[in-house]
């Protein structure tokens, strides 16, 4: 490796800010905006791949990639630019970067009294290293004992990753350990540092695999420092400053892309089980799970098909029906939508050797090739070899959203379920056709399952346009948010995986992926005792991803039905679950428009409170619902702390108030788990469903919790009909609220706009049931309003 010392100024263009280093690489300095910077550094001027596809401001990236020197979508604001014989200092009105001899870069940010303050430093020897005769990159920077770190995606373990070392790598990890195991599914170069007054990012447009180290190394020669390392590519970051983490995070998901807005049944419960489609009479048993939801009571809106519909002799041949099992496809997907059911189906990339269509596709050249010869790559897959599908060849997309139609939304599919996606090509050599532009795997292998999941969007979309697709994937790397829903893979059964599927679930929340959730009960090892199930599900219904998963070790399947003694508990938990999709809709909404955070942990709202950052069990649902899981077994109590709010908080269940910056404990019997509501919040509710249908939501009740003494609070709540493009055309609902509270009265006052018109016609307001002060809605004594009477701002 070779240490980039010595740097001259070579130009200034375009708000970049040229340096030749060593008279061998190109310094590049972008100045995107005011918060967000950009360091690219590369050999003899010579990117080492010239596309990316993770970064996509305002809008998505061409299907070849976007030109990795483009600055299109950034504002591109005004800066100053100061030289001098030793360094060079480029500023904006809130932030600065100070580069001095040898090549070293200071960051500093202007603080709340309006002077710059430092954020982090490079170390000062050898903060750059680059291998100039083969692979390999390096960046260091300065580690301070106070610094927390958060990010990359999902990593297992507590959410604070300071103090540990972490490989970056997609691979398949079924049966992982929540708190150990490393690498897991997703790619995802990016970490959030909080210092004490401050927070900045760090995203490196890098998808070679590589890894971050936040504590772990210690040389005698540089003080404490943190560094990324890469096996390939050049190096290549975006510099965030927040100051809060929150803006952090909302940066990364401006850079990368927004979240997509699925329809609102991808928020109800999800059925799914390996065992039901490796059954000899699969279709029959699929019947039964249908039968079984109505029989017990509990709502339901789709199934995830595993892949052993695909099966031959127990392998799996994605695009493949197995006509014994599944007899007539047509009228099974008929039966579940009559029942008001949607199917998303496994789809794997990975063809095995002896596939049906196999040599069909190696002839028209559709796999990744491998690096010494003109014939499709091999790796393992499912318990034999396979080539992966190359989805930068155009005929390969285009073939693969073909399949998608023909086999899958043809037969009456609803969604794809991109699987086993982590593309494990260890041939790092192996060739890709890079749409024309050859590539080799170790660059882009993260970006292959963002492309079977945007192949697979746009066959969704080019089958219903009217209707918004839903789809899941579980690898990826940052924008994979663009087109799927993700999950943290295949879980071991246990109380430990429980508990720190909660940390993993958070740090991908804050790496950008906020539609997230995890296997309910465990998906491989033990099936879940009784107690263990109850409070998985409780755990898993505050989760935007909602699915009970399983493939246990004994056959048995993970159904909501599966301990009669407990089915009630978990009919009544799912049936929260519904109750709570207008909150959760809303949430979605949010992700979608204002790249907020769906899942949040309890310092992102309160990062004044420095309680907050402790390790803890709980975490937030929106800014509105701090949720206290049960992880312990044998636990019926429940301590957690309130973070300091300013108006406290009131218990979900009882309405009792507590005031902020304690802890409490709130009994959690089996069939319970304590759930706070913010003081001043309003939380939406919906009748009991069976499944979502907008048609049938004919009741809404906003169930006010406001502060106490004098105080306001206000927000909005998005409506449509949960599956079509309406909102754009100004065909959906937004509720404006405000409540202004007094030691005598509390005003609520609603507002509305757009022209959809919900199947509820009134709202009830309801208060905490110890509220003794009057009620006004819009000047008017009253505990409930037409909606016809509510002002329309249109």
């Amino acid at each position: 490796m070779k240490t980039l010392k010595n740097w001259l100024f070579q130009s200034e263009k375009d708000n970049c800010i040229t340096l030749s280093v060593d008279n061998k690489y190109t310094f590049r300095l972008y100045v995107l905006e005011d918060k967000i910077f950009r360091v690219l550094i590369n050999l003899n001027n010579q990117l080492a791949l010239d596309r990316t596809w993770c970064i996509a401001p305002n809008q998505d990236d061409p299907l070849e990639g976007r030109c990795r020197l483009s600055t299109k979508g950034f504002t591109l604001p005004n800066y100053d630019l100061i030289q001098d014989e030793h360094s060079l200092t480029v500023s904006t009105t809130q932030l600065r970067v100070i580069i001095t001899q040898p090549l070293a870069l200071t960051w500093q940010y202007k603080n709340s009294q309006g002077e710059w303050a430092l954020l982090v430093e490079d170390r000062k020897t050898s903060a750059y290293l680059i291998n100039p005769h083969g692979d390999g990159i390096e960046h260091y920077q300065r580690r301070y004992k106070d610094e927390k770190y958060y990010g990359l995606g999902d990593k297992g373990g507590d959410l604070n990753l300071a103090g540990r070392r972490f490989e970056l790598r997609n691979l398949d990890s079924m049966g992982f350990n929540a708190k150990h195991t490393d690498p897991l599914y997703k790619l995802i170069p990016f970490t959030i540092t909080k210092r004490h007054n401050a927070s900045f990012g760090l995203f490196y447009d890098n998808l070679n695999s590589g890894w971050v180290d936040l504590g772990t190394e210690h040389d005698n020669y540089h003080l404490a420092y943190r560094s990324y390392k890469a096996q390939a590519g050049d190096i290549d970051y975006y510099f965030f400053l927040g100051p809060n983490v929150l803006d952090v995070t909302k940066s990364l998901v401006k850079l990368t892309g927004k979240t997509f807005f699925g329809p609102k049944w991808s928020l109800g419960y999800s059925g799914s089980t390996m065992y039901y489609t490796d059954a000899p009479n699969a279709q029959e048993q699929m019947q039964h799970f249908v039968d079984l939801c109505q029989k017990h009571g509990i709502a339901c809106d789709s199934f995830q098909l595993s892949s052993g519909y695909t099966s031959i002799n127990g392998k799996r041949y994605v695009f493949n029906w197995n006509y014994d099992k599944f007899p007539d496809p047509k009228a099974f997907t008929t039966s579940y939508h009559e029942a008001g059911l949607r199917i998303a189906a496994n789809i794997k990339p990975c063809l095995l050797q002896d596939h049906p269509k196999y040599q069909e596709i190696a002839k028209k050249g559709l796999f990744i090739k491998d690096s010494e010869s003109n014939s499709p790559e091999r790796s393992a897959f499912w318990d034999d070899e396979g080539s992966n599908l190359d989805l930068t060849n155009p005929d390969t997309f285009n073939w693969w959203k073909e399949n998608v139609t023909t086999q899958l939304l043809e037969m009456g599919i609803d969604s794809t379920w991109n699987d086993n996606n982590e593309f494990e090509v260890w041939d790092s050599e192996a060739r890709c056709n890079g749409f024309g532009h050859e590539i080799a795997i170790k660059h882009i292998r993260p970006v292959m399952p963002l492309l079977m999941s945007r192949a697979s969007m746009e066959a969704q979309q080019a089958h219903n346009s009217n209707i918004r697709p839903y789809l899941i994937s579980r690898s990826g790397c940052a924008g994979i948010q663009r087109y799927a829903q993700t999950w943290s893979g295949d879980n071991y059964t246990s109380w430990q995986t429980l508990r720190y599927n909660i940390r993993q679930g958070l740090n991908m929340s804050l790496s950008g992926l906020y539609n997230t959730g995890h296997d309910v009960g465990g998906f491989s090892g033990p099936k879940p005792d009784a107690e263990l199930f109850v409070r998985w599900v409780q755990n898993g219904i505050m989760h935007p991803r909602f699915t009970i998963h399983s493939w246990n070790d004994d056959h048995t399947v993970n159904e909501p039905w599966m301990y009669p003694q407990v089915t009630p508990i978990i009919r009544d938990t799912i049936c929260l679950r519904y109750r709570l999709l207008p909150y959760f809709y809303h949430l979605l909404w949010l992700a979608h428009h204002n790249d907020e955070p769906m899942l949040r942990p309890t310092f992102l709202d309160h990062e004044h409170d420095e309680k907050t950052f402790a390790e803890t069990d709980d975490f937030m649902i929106g800014r509105d619902l701090l949720i206290a899981n049960v992880v312990e077994q044998g636990q019926r109590e429940r301590t957690l702390y309130l973070p300091d709010n300013q108006t406290g908080w009131y218990c979900f269940y009882t309405h009792q108030w507590f005031a902020g910056k304690q802890s409490i404990t709130l009994p959690a019997p089996l069939e319970s788990f304590p759930i706070m509501v913010r003081a001043g919040a309003i939380i939406p509710i919906s009748n009991r469903l069976a499944y979502v249908d907008h048609k049938q939501d004919d009741q809404r009740e906003f169930k006010v919790f406001p502060a106490q003494g004098n105080a306001i609070s206000y927000g909005t709540f998005f409506e449509d009909d949960g599956e079509s493009y309406g909102y754009q055309r100004n065909q959906a609902l937004w509720v404006k609220w405000q409540i202004e509270s007094t030691n005598n009265r509390i005003d609520l006052t609603l507002s509305a706009k757009g022209q959809y018109i919900p199947a509820w016609k009134t709202i009830t307001v309801t208060l905490p049931i110890n509220e003794t002060r009057t009620l006004y809605i819009n000047n008017k004594i009253a505990h409930e309003i037409l909606l016809a009477e509510i002002p329309n701002l249109m």
